[in-house]
């Protein structure tokens, strides 16, 4: 009773915090705050879509967050003490887990539902986590005095970029959910398994794309979290940046590396992410031979907003547009 008399507290604050709001700009559906119905909170987009399609229809009518639905990317995402409060009340958590997500472990602590799970998807990864690496042309980051007392390599938090590892994550959430709401477990297994086939036949096209692919090596002209993706289908890539860097200016050293491996390889294609400003790009180009190249952009989907649900933004779509921009790419 006395846990049941915290959390409707906690959320009629919430309610009062957000009611000025309204629930048409927020782009999401307006939660209740009926401590009764299921509260998830997923940090960022993927997690979040990847919950709705395993819900469908949603008939134990949980409610769902999207915590990062202002554009906000992940690397530099603090939370508010709504955010806090949302964590703090929810029954299923799902997070990243990775360098960017430090502030989670404080956030769990303060938990007043003593049943909530927690989805940590490098964790569910395990083994097959892929480690943040640097290779050759690309900009390192300054490692901060803090930074030498860290226990172990960084990993790519960029887990969401791979359709076999999105499958293998829909499956650790499905379980989740199912466990919180066992009455409608067959349900929820129904939806997975569907949603589990679309990620299989669009993993299928990308297999057919990179397997007749000319060329087959990327070239970003900005930050790169498409590791998981390429690796998963035998493309190389160079780049000026890892994707969880800071940096937004290029050296003269990586403009010229970058150009001069244009030129080497005979790209016709410069690649950027999302809301990129293109300047590095333009200027890798105007240092090769040809300058004629074109720039393309993939998306990471580290900045969808809640605008973007609203319009009916999702997963399989954007991966689906990411695979057409690839196709031109590997011409």
């Amino acid at each position: 009773m006395k846990r049941k008399l915290i959390l409707i507290l906690l959320i009629a604050c919430l309610a009062m915090v957000f009611s000025a709001c309204g629930s048409d700009d927020a782009g999401q559906p307006q939660n209740t705050g009926d401590p009764d119905n299921i509260q998830i909170v997923a940090t960022i987009f993927p997690e979040y879509d990847w919950v709705q399609n395993i819900l469908g229809d949603n008939p134990a009518k949980a409610e769902v967050t999207l915590l990062l639905d202002s554009g906000v990317d992940l690397h530099s995402f603090q939370p508010t003490s709504e955010d806090m409060m949302k964590i703090a009340t929810c029954d299923l958590f799902i997070y990243v887990g990775g360098e960017s997500d430090r502030w989670v472990e404080d956030a769990l602590s303060e938990s007043v539902n003593e049943n909530v799970r927690s989805i940590n998807l490098l964790q569910i990864l395990g083994d097959q986590a892929k480690e943040e690496e640097v290779i050759e042309g690309m900009e390192a980051e300054e490692e901060s005095d803090e930074a030498g007392d860290e226990e172990g390599p960084e990993l790519d938090e960029h887990v969401w970029l791979s359709l076999q590892n999105a499958s293998l994550l829909c499956g650790a959430i499905e379980e989740a959910i199912a466990e919180i709401d066992p009455d409608n477990a067959s349900v929820y297994e129904g939806n997975l398994k569907d949603y589990q086939a679309q990620l299989k036949e669009l993993d299928h096209q990308y297999k057919d794309v990179t397997d007749l692919a000319k060329v087959k090596t990327l070239l970003f002209a900005d930050r790169f979290p498409f590791r998981y993706l390429t690796d998963e289908y035998g493309l190389d890539y160079y780049a000026a940046f890892t994707g969880c860097s800071a940096e937004s200016e290029a050296s003269f050293e990586t403009i010229q590396f970058l150009a001069k491996k244009m030129d080497e390889l005979g790209l016709s294609c410069v690649m950027t992410i999302e809301n990129s400003d293109q300047k590095i790009a333009q200027t890798v180009i105007r240092t090769t031979k040809a300058k004629d190249q074109k720039i393309l952009a993939m998306n990471s989907m580290q900045a969808v907003t809640a605008g973007d649900v609203q319009a009916g933004a999702s997963y399989l779509d954007i991966m689906g547009n990411n695979l057409t921009v690839l196709k031109e790419a590997l011409q």
